[in-house]
């Protein structure tokens, strides 16, 4: 479904992404992981193409980003992603901002829109939400707006980039519920987290990454059951995540 060779990425002379390869299936669940400034949000946000890179080759379900005949626009419809921070238009109504992207993007009729729309905000259990506004909402339930939103355009790929940071603890259950949820429903899904709870329960691979290189690839089993295999970067950072 997702397809990285060798991608690479500066800014200006500063290299934030280097050589990265690696493929995700169709079904698969992938946890991007590794500490702060280690290039993961980059990653992710090259998938579909709101970052651009300088060097290597991205294509998702068989369309190259680089291609200068792709729609990019058009890609990212299909590509849906989910932010630390909601993104949520505050002047809009929660259906509204469920209705807007598929009307202007995939040209759907309000009526359809709304309805496709509200089908997912029943899935993430917040249709009693559907007339309010954003700022009347919890974290946790903006974000799973934020998810339902991006479920309503029909992607074929889930990106997630660290959904659950800006939230509270007590809301951070909620979001990775949903979550849970798509993944056991099949949804492709590519996910930069710290929640390593919900790595080891849903992800298919762990991808860890260290000053902008993918360090490692490998099942969550092999990444979590069998540190002592692991990269010395890899190792120090399970030591510190797992003792706690």
């Amino acid at each position: 479904m997702i397809e990285l060779q060798n991608v690479s990425k500066w800014y200006g002379s500063f290299q934030v992404l280097t050589d990265c390869s690696t493929s995700i299936q169709k079904g698969e669940v992938v946890v991007i992981c590794g500490p702060s400034g280690s290039g993961k949000s980059t990653l992710i946000k090259t998938i579909n193409a709101l970052e651009p890179f300088q060097a290597g080759e991205i294509s998702v379900d068989g369309i190259r980003l680089h291609d200068p005949k792709t729609n990019l626009p058009k890609l990212r419809a299909r590509v849906g992603m989910v932010f630390q921070h909601f993104e949520l238009f505050p002047h809009l109504s929660i259906t509204e901002n469920l209705t807007l992207a598929q009307m202007k993007v995939l040209g759907r009729s309000a009526h359809e829109a709304k309805e496709h729309g509200l089908k997912y905000l029943e899935r993430v259990g917040l249709m009693a939400q559907k007339d309010k506004f954003p700022g009347q909402l919890s974290g946790g339930q903006q974000q799973r707006v934020a998810i339902a939103r991006a479920l309503s355009m029909d992607p074929i790929v889930m990106l997630f980039d660290e959904p659950t940071s800006a939230l509270d603890p007590e809301m951070v259950g909620e979001v990775l519920d949903v979550m849970v949820k798509l993944a056991h429903e099949g949804m492709t899904m590519c996910c930069v987290t710290h929640e390593m709870g919900f790595a080891r329960k849903v992800s298919n691979r762990v991808i860890f990454m260290d000053q902008g290189k993918i360090i490692e690839d490998c099942s969550k089993d092999e990444f979590f059951g069998n540190p002592d295999a692991r990269s010395p970067r890899a190792k120090d950072f399970l030591s510190k995540i797992l003792d706690h």
